[in-house]
């Protein structure tokens, strides 16, 4: 079923009683060709381009609550590619170029809206830090431009320009970001992969890893064992978890990183902007709500909730840059269950001494804006068995030899401070 204008005019005047199911609410079968562990952004999204991309269609998604339930749907729904180093900038520069054309391919409304993303410094060293970052992301072939404080101004007139600790020397201006729908982005690529002939499997708990002699040969779930060929962790903050099934650990620990959304307000931020010296970054949904969060938590959990402090943190940056945000309501908060790596960039690969198993984790802060180009390059790695060029130094083995480490905030090798 294709959407179109007509055929929405047409259903709202009968009833909205013609729509059909979005996909096909799929039972296991014995064995697939292929199999992913996880039904989030990046799991639908590997599937989809393994079916569009390189007609490998015999694929079960396993899935162990309902699609879309987990950090794809508890995110700040942004989108951009100002990467700096060479390894995530190509990457995210490719994700983006798929983002422009996703609602066209899918013919599904993602609402993708590249309103800006607006960075801004307060420092002399983060003026020079952003405008290197600028021309990084000039010479990938994206766009930035280095803004003045009159420049903040005439785009963001409602911040405390006037403040004395933090004062606003500028940002950085990357005009094709934004934002999208979080979870309309899984009901896309679901739909688009179940079109395909992928088999969508919810409510379906992977409890093992089948591995003989060195090579999988399927995994364990709580509907029965699943035969496959290949199998894909795909699963964000479980990361570990699952990759311990097949005595394999990582290098990644999972945090908690909150979010938060007001009631709904008429239309008064244009932009997606981000507070230098604050971790904060807010931006408005097309529902009138202010969309923001800041630093994750600081400690390792597997709760998707967040704590008090973290809270207080979040509101107090966000009243230091826009003290009019204090009077709004908060409407509702949630948390998701961040992968982070020790260098803050992400991993995709194979999984060493395991022929058939491969690895897609450690997206940090980085995971919404990556759904596209994680799954095409995903999908490339579990049907050639090579990574895909702009991911090729997403490697596993670079934690161990310490070669080709991405940094990309320059923050160290501690997992929580990226």
């Amino acid at each position: 079923m294709r959407f179109s204008g007509l055929r929405v005019l047409k259903e709202g005047l009968s009833g909205n009683k013609g729509w059909q199911a979005h996909w096909r609410d799929a039972q296991p079968k014995p064995a697939y060709d292929m199999i992913i562990i996880g039904g989030g952004g990046h799991g639908l999204s590997t599937a989809y381009y393994l079916a569009r991309n390189h007609g490998i269609t015999n694929i079960a998604v396993l899935e162990k609550g309902y699609l879309g339930g987990g950090n794809v749907g508890r995110n700040t729904t942004i989108v951009r590619a100002n990467y700096f180093l060479p390894g995530n900038s190509e990457f995210y520069s490719h994700s983006l170029k798929l983002w422009e054309g996703l609602e066209e391919e899918l013919n599904y409304n993602v609402m993708h809206s590249q309103r800006g993303l607006i960075n801004l410094f307060h420092s002399d060293g983060q003026r020079d830090a952003f405008a290197r970052r600028g021309n990084a992301m000039v010479n990938q072939g994206d766009d930035a431009i280095l803004l003045d404080k009159a420049g903040v101004r005439k785009h963001l007139p409602y911040l405390d320009f006037e403040q004395a600790r933090f004062p606003i020397y500028g940002g950085l201006y990357h005009p094709r970001g934004g934002t999208a729908r979080h979870d309309a982005v899984a009901w896309g690529y679901a739909r688009g992969a179940s079109e395909r002939g992928v088999d969508l499997i919810q409510n379906c708990e992977v409890t093992g890893i089948d591995i003989e002699g060195g090579v999988v040969k399927g995994v364990r779930t709580t509907k029965g064992p699943i035969k496959a060929g290949k199998v894909g962790i795909v699963v964000a903050g479980r990361s570990g978890q699952v990759a311990a099934m097949a005595g394999r650990s990582l290098p990644v620990e999972s945090h908690i990183l909150q979010a938060f959304v007001t009631e709904g307000l008429k239309p008064v931020i244009d932009h997606v902007v981000s507070f230098g010296m604050g971790h904060f970054y807010i931006s408005q949904s097309d529902k009138g709500g202010l969309v923001f969060g800041g630093d994750l938590d600081f400690y390792a959990s597997y709760a998707s909730r967040g704590n008090l402090p973290m809270v207080e943190h979040v509101m107090e940056a966000g009243m230091t840059l826009m003290p009019m945000i204090g009077k709004a309501k908060i409407l509702r908060s949630w948390g998701g269950i961040m992968d982070m790596t020790p260098d803050g960039s992400p991993i995709i690969d194979k999984m060493d001494g395991i022929e058939g198993l491969y690895i897609d984790c450690g997206w940090n802060y980085g995971g919404f804006k990556a759904v596209p180009a994680s799954g095409w390059c995903m999908a490339h790695l579990m049907a050639t068995n090579t990574p895909h060029e702009v991911a090729e130094k997403f490697r596993l083995d670079r934690f161990r030899t310490g070669i080709n480490i991405m940094d990309e905030e320059g923050t160290g090798s501690q997992h929580n401070l990226h």
